[in-house]
């Protein structure tokens, strides 16, 4: 009797800790099909502010998984304890600490960064997806689920952030992370290249993202009816 106990709280905990088609879709699920920025809409203030570089995106990107997955994590194991008159205050303040962590490392370890980025970092907090995915997700499922969720979406919003300041810098500045790159190519051809101006606006963002979601859903037509 005892060792058929013990099998099953094996069996239970691999369940909990497995990575199987399910866990692998929180995970490639939001970076295409469920994307927090091209599909949900969410998120876009961040976008227009951050990506007019490649560099600060990254730091941006990263900031926003650690944050994302980890409080995921910690209100997943705190879900069946919180009472639900103060869950959102909760999940503020598990949001708070960890965007507090990430400034504290960015201004120990990058304080370029932070200097740039410090605003922005701060402003996690009210992050749209960080509070949706706790509220939809982490309140309702297992921690390894929810961490994976948490992971998943925080992709899914750097990879759109991180492709959006690829193209702003590129043709804004000509370079990317500050190596010139279209200047070498005109150059073959006896040329140079003007930088677009535009392209390092707050306002190009929303050209760029609206392009972006323009093609996703023409490639993908499980996509054209989500609003």
């Amino acid at each position: 009797m005892a060792e058929d106990v013990k099998n099953i709280a094996v069996e239970e905990k691999e369940a909990t800790i497995a990575f199987g088609a399910k866990e692998r879709k929180l995970i490639t699920d939001p970076l295409h099909l469920n994307n927090p920025l091209t599909v949900q809409v969410l998120g876009i203030c961040s976008a227009m502010a951050v990506t007019s570089q490649v560099y600060p995106s990254l730091i941006m990107a990263v900031a926003v998984v650690f944050v994302t997955a980890f409080s995921s994590l910690i209100i997943s194991l705190l879900r069946n304890s919180v009472p639900s008159s103060i869950r959102m205050i909760v999940q503020l303040l598990v949001i708070a600490a960890l965007v507090q962590v990430v400034s504290l490392v960015l201004g120990a370890f990058a304080y370029s960064a932070y200097e740039s980025l410090a605003v922005f970092i701060g402003l996690i907090i009210t992050n749209c997806i960080v509070m949706g995915r706790l509220e939809a997700f982490a309140m309702a499922n297992r921690p390894w689920q929810s961490f994976l969720d948490g992971v998943g979406n925080g992709l899914g919003y750097g990879f759109i952030l991180v492709a959006m300041a690829v193209i702003r810098e590129l043709f804004g500045k000509g370079t990317i992370m500050g190596l010139e790159i279209l200047n070498p190519i005109f150059g073959l051809f006896g040329a140079t290249y003007t930088p677009n101006n535009l392209m390092v606006l707050p306002a190009a963002s929303l050209f760029v993202i609206g392009l972006m979601i323009w093609v996703q859903r023409g490639l993908d037509d499980r996509l054209v009816d989500i609003s």
